[in-house]
This record gives C-alpha cells, structure tokens and sequence, in this order.
C-alpha cells in the first residue's frame, strides 16, 4: 500500500513538472513548434492525395462532391494570408482548433476505410492516415496549450459536427471516391491549419 501512494506521488509530481514545463514555453517558441507540425500534416495530407491519384478511376473525379461540400465548409475563414493578416490572433488560434477538432471522427473514419480500400497502395495509405491522425493529436494538445497563453477568446472553439457516416461505400468506385473527396476536404483544411499558424509565428517574430 505504501509503494502505490509513493508510486502515485511520483506521477503526480511528474505531471505537474510536465504542465510547469509547458507553462514556462514562450508563446513563439510553441507557435514554432506547432506550425513545424502543421506543415508535416499538410505535406502528408498532399503526399497521400498524390498517392490516391495513382490508381483513380476517371468516373471518380466526375461523380466526386465539390469542395462546398466539405462538412467544414460553414466555418468562415480568410481565403487568403492577405485575410489572414486582419484576423486576430486569438480568433486565428480558434479557427485552427475548430478545425481540428472536426477532425478527430472523420479521420478515425479514414482509418477504418482504409484497411480495406482497393487500392494497390493500401497499407502504405493505412499507415499514413495513423500518422495523421498521431499528428493531428499532437498538434490538437499543442493548440490546447496555445489557448491557455493566449486568453478566453482563442479557447472558443465553433462546432462543425461530421455526419458523413462511417459508411464510405460499397462498390470500388463509390470506396475510392468517397475516400478521395474526404481526403481532400482533410487536405485543403490542413491547409488553411497552416497557414493560420504561419500567420501567428511570423506576428509573435514581429515580422508581419
């Protein structure tokens, strides 16, 4: 009994060295930080589009759904970094959370679809959505961390709830499509992740 209380003394201290730890990280530092990881889930997100493309049928890019389709498509964000620039910082940071967090079921969705997704690149397709499911994680917990520095106004995060289903299909061409077009809404989203977070690294350098 003696060593589970000592035991739990030690991971309690740890924890708090942990959040001390976080805490004492300068705001640019951690911005660098989450945008080096933003734009290694941008380059997956297009490394693995370009993968897809190999073995795409044709009928596929007709029948796709266009981008507006997006179950992010409601969220209003800058289209461009000139946008960007006159956004604030904490709404910034609340639009790179709110994007995120639609995220965590449709990417679990990409998961479970590609184990068996006909496509000659299966596995490889398979353990790159883990990865950016581990990413997008990542990123998520360091945007967390961001918020608590940056004031209540970048903690709101606006619900874009995902109602896609957890079917993508039956037949190999409705698999590979609906594959294909939530991949891509995930992609030009990481995008705009990225370029929100650029925006705030090049503010906190006072180089924008």
């Amino acid at each position: 009994m003696a060593r589970r209380k000592s035991n739990g003394g030690k991971v309690f201290m740890l924890v708090l060295c942990v959040v001390a730890a976080c805490r004492a990280v300068a705001i640019s530092d951690l911005l660098d930080r989450a945008s080096q990881r933003s734009d290694t889930l941008h380059s997956l997100s297009t490394t693995l589009t370009h993968e897809l493309d190999s073995h795409f049928p044709p009928i596929g890019r007709v029948i796709m759904p266009r981008p507006s389709q997006c179950h992010t498509s409601s969220l209003q964000t800058p289209n461009d970094k000139e946008q960007a620039l006159q956004v604030s910082e904490s709404d910034l940071l609340s639009l790179a959370r709110s994007l995120l967090q639609a995220w965590i079921d449709p990417l679990m969705v990409l998961s479970s679809s590609a184990n068996n997704l006909p496509h000659p690149a299966q596995n490889s397709i398979s353990n790159k959505i883990q990865e950016l499911q581990e990413h997008s994680k990542s990123l998520g917990d360091g945007l967390d961390i961001l918020s608590g520095k940056m004031g209540p106004a970048s903690q709101s995060v606006s619900s874009l709830p995902y109602r896609g289903g957890n079917d993508i299909g039956h037949d190999k061409i409705s698999k590979l499509t609906n594959f294909h077009f939530l991949l891509s809404c995930f992609r030009r989203d990481s995008h705009k992740i990225d370029s929100f977070l650029k925006v705030l690294r090049c503010r906190a350098a006072k180089m924008c």
